[in-house]
């Protein structure tokens, strides 16, 4: 609700804006082995150091710059090249080597379930330091550098990949959270547009259509008066609908070439009707006494209201005296709006149930939500309930966006309600 932001911040901070290429970070992993290359030739050989040992260090350079396209296979041999360096004599350079082509193994390890790469890096490290323990003494000098610093090196690189891989499935999971939020909340405008479009015309066709069905034969005058209501209210049914569809449309206008998404190419967009706003209450009013609702309006500052918040109130004013038209009909009803002091009152209350001309509609509409929600954009408070001297009251408070830091945003959201 208003609390909750509809656009959390991903986990662990803000995302890059876009992935660098394959070929991109390929190259930069030829740079880099370039770079262990010459740091191997240019090292002075460790003091008993056996002859092979700077070969061995060199050679297993070339082979990273291959490490994202054969992961595994390149650890393997720089592990195997790596050991044998130190066997060598080489010192703790070839764990460089083995924690750059570690790397991108551990990123792609799963969790959970038996890898080979997982194994292979292990290996490698079992190897070197077997070997350091228990070579020959050319290679038992440089066993503490070894354990000291080889060895926290290759942990450190399997931990740091372990981090990032879980930050990319965090990352993956809000970013499918989000999706999954936008279809949701476009589904339910949808839902609430058609609903409040349509529930109140079908209302009265459905009373209506009683009342002709029940009076076609002892007074048929009267029933051809209701199939004339029905006729009505059905083409502003169809106009209503061809408007709430009109701006659906709209909100997948192509910016570049101007047409609205779900046309033909070249159509030209439909003419959108402005939202209904306080002053189509009054053809409400008639409708609703076709329907056997007498309806008293009271609406006193309503010039003030801007287009987006005179929808608002016109929704909740429409969908209040629906409920009476289903549930209390014949009736009488009372609607007073009122903007003044940078905030609009909303109430429509009714006398209770009179005869029903239908049996009540079937529970668990989404009406009392849907204008609850509405109210809720704009941080003001709603209430619906029985009277205690009987019937029935909605009411609802809310501030003018104009009134109160911030309110760009929910004038926004409110057109989209």
């Amino acid at each position: 609700m208003p609390d909750a932001d509809p656009h959390p911040a991903p986990p662990h901070g803000r995302p890059w804006a876009g992935e660098p290429r394959r070929r991109d970070l390929v190259a930069l992993d030829a740079l880099a082995a370039a770079a262990y290359l010459l740091a191997a030739l240019a090292a002075p050989s460790p003091l008993g150091a056996a002859g092979w040992a700077a070969p061995l260090m060199a050679a297993v350079g070339p082979p990273l710059a291959l490490r994202r396209v054969w992961p595994v296979p390149v650890l393997a041999v720089v592990a195997a090249g790596a050991a044998a360096a130190v066997l060598a004599g080489g010192g703790v350079l070839p764990f460089a080597a083995v924690a750059f082509a570690l790397y991108p193994v551990a990123l792609k390890a799963r969790r959970r379930r038996f890898e080979p790469t997982p194994t292979v890096g292990a290996a490698g490290m079992v190897v070197i330091v077997l070997a350091t323990a228990t070579g020959t003494p050319a290679c038992c000098g440089p066993l503490p550098s070894v354990l000291l610093l080889g060895v926290p090196a290759l942990v450190g690189t399997w931990a740091l990949a372990r981090v990032m891989r879980e930050r990319r499935t965090a990352a993956a999971r809000w970013a499918a959270e989000l999706a999954e939020r936008a279809v949701a909340e476009e589904r339910l405008r949808i839902a609430r547009e058609l609903h409040d479009s349509v529930a109140h015309s079908m209302s009265v066709i459905a009373v209506k259509a009683g009342i002709a069905n029940h009076v076609a034969e002892s007074r048929p005058e009267e029933a051809r008066a209701a199939l004339r209501v029905i006729e009505a209210t059905s083409r502003d049914a169809l106009g209503e609908m061809r408007q709430v569809l009109g701006v659906l449309r709209a909100a997948d206008e192509d910016p570049r070439s101007g047409e609205a998404g779900g046309g033909p190419p070249g159509a030209a967009p439909a003419a959108l009707a402005p939202l209904p706003g306080t002053d189509a209450l009054p053809a409400l009013v008639e409708r609703a006494a076709m329907a056997g609702v007498r309806v008293d309006l009271a609406v006193r500052g309503a010039e003030a209201l801007s287009e987006q918040v005179g929808a608002a109130v016109y929704r909740i004013v429409q969908e209040s005296v629906t409920n009476v038209v289903k549930h209390a009909a014949p009736a009488r009803c009372a609607v007073r709006v009122e903007a003044a002091r940078g905030r609009v009152r909303v109430e429509v209350t009714d006398d209770g149930p009179g005869a029903r001309v239908l049996p009540a509609a079937a529970e668990g509409g989404h009406g009392l939500i849907g204008m609850r929600e509405r109210v809720a954009v704009y941080g003001g408070t709603f209430a619906a309930g029985p009277r205690p001297e009987g019937g029935f009251r909605v009411a609802a408070e809310f501030p003018l966006p104009e009134a109160r830091p911030g309110a760009a945003a929910p004038e926004r959201a409110a057109a989209d309600a």
